[in-house]
């Protein structure tokens, strides 16, 4: 029989509150270890541009994930995640290396030892290396070659030169060499310097636009991706267009006998509608008073409107009046059966 909640021991019900409470604790805090992942850490003397998320790499496969970058008093702390499968030994080294050239970075392990690096140990900074920053070097680099002051230089060259004129012969070809160099840097220093201007200012701007870019050649491998998903089917479309150009020119060839006459035929029709061109134009120009009438007679209903004049002859003693001109020696008098159009001075006969 189920007892109610109320009739439950409360001893027995907080009990069991708090170990579920502190259960959901626990896995709050050590949810890596459900996940069946390893927690490490390693010292470095700079971060070197790592951030959380980014993958560790052992032999080029990811076998983990950085979880945190952090200051801890002199060194930078970074914690990461390896897969439970995966060892290395108490003499292994970490480095921070570039993926991409725009700034993307990973773990990489290079696992030595015979003894098993213990789980959530550090390890030191003699045994790891931080990356190479190429965008801040070459920033670095023109900001400390526009401080060299080259005509300084050039006349140290020939310093150089004359004081050791006397030396072997490969050593004065040497420093004739240098020479040569110091006078072709100091008669380029105006491009040189303006050269290392635009390479500051492309460096930032590629520094500024790294997101940018990484986004676009992340969207440009899906795309690939895409692609070499869609394989079969590209590589299926490709072989039915080539069949379907092979039909064609099957057919063609199977009706050359005749489809020649028809396209000298074609060409025929074609050439006397050319000649005739001017005379289409104007039976079309001519043709668009007689439908706009037609519309008009049409467009009141389901009949044609039409008017009949003179239909029922007047009587003799009922005459309409004239409206034509008189014709020499009738005196005005129309001739039966005739009638005068509205506007006009022809007369049009009524019925014949």
């Amino acid at each position: 029989m189920r007892r109610s909640f109320r009739e439950r021991d409360p001893l027995q019900m907080g009990v069991l509150g708090m170990g579920t409470v502190a259960l959901l604790v626990f896995a709050a805090f050590n949810l890596t270890i459900l996940q069946g992942g390893t927690d490490y850490e390693a010292a470095f003397t700079e971060a070197g541009g790592l951030k959380p998320n980014e993958e560790v790499r052992i032999a080029g496969v990811k076998v983990g994930k950085v979880q945190s970058v952090g200051l801890q008093g002199d060194h930078v702390k970074v914690a990461f995640t390896m897969n439970s499968d995966v060892h290395f030994g108490t003499l292994s080294r970490v480095r921070i290396k570039i993926s991409t050239i725009l700034g993307a970075h990973y773990l990489d392990v290079q696992p030595s030892g015979a003894r098993r690096q213990p789980p959530r140990s550090e390890i030191p900074t003699s045994r790891t290396a931080s990356s190479y920053e190429v965008v801040p070097a070459l920033q670095d680099l023109s900001g400390q070659l526009e401080k060299i002051d080259v005509p300084q230089l050039g006349k140290a060259f020939e310093t150089l030169s004359q004081t050791l004129r006397y030396s072997p012969s490969n050593v004065r070809g040497t420093l004739d060499g240098l020479q040569k160099i110091s006078q072709a840097v100091a008669s380029r220093d105006d491009s040189l310097s303006s050269l290392l201007g635009h390479s500051r200012d492309v460096t930032r701007l590629l520094a500024d636009r790294s997101g940018d870019l990484a986004d676009l050649v992340s969207d440009g491998s899906l795309l690939l991706q895409e692609v070499d998903d869609r394989r079969a089917a590209v590589q299926s479309l490709l072989s039915g267009t080539v069949s379907l150009s092979d039909q064609i020119i099957g057919t063609i060839e199977e009706n050359r006998a005749t489809l020649n006459p028809a396209l000298v035929q074609l060409h025929r029709v074609v050439g006397i509608l050319e000649r005739n061109q001017g005379n289409l134009e104007r039976a079309v120009q001519t043709l668009g008073p007689f439908v706009t009438t037609s519309g008009d007679a049409t467009g009141s209903g389901g009949w044609f409107d039409g008017y009949l004049q003179n239909l029922i002859p007047f009587p003799a003693t009922i005459q309409p009046p004239a409206t034509g001109k008189p014709n020499k020696g009738t005196s005005g008098a129309r001739t039966p059966g005739m009638t005068i159009t509205p506007g006009g001075d022809n007369p049009l006969p009524l019925f014949q």
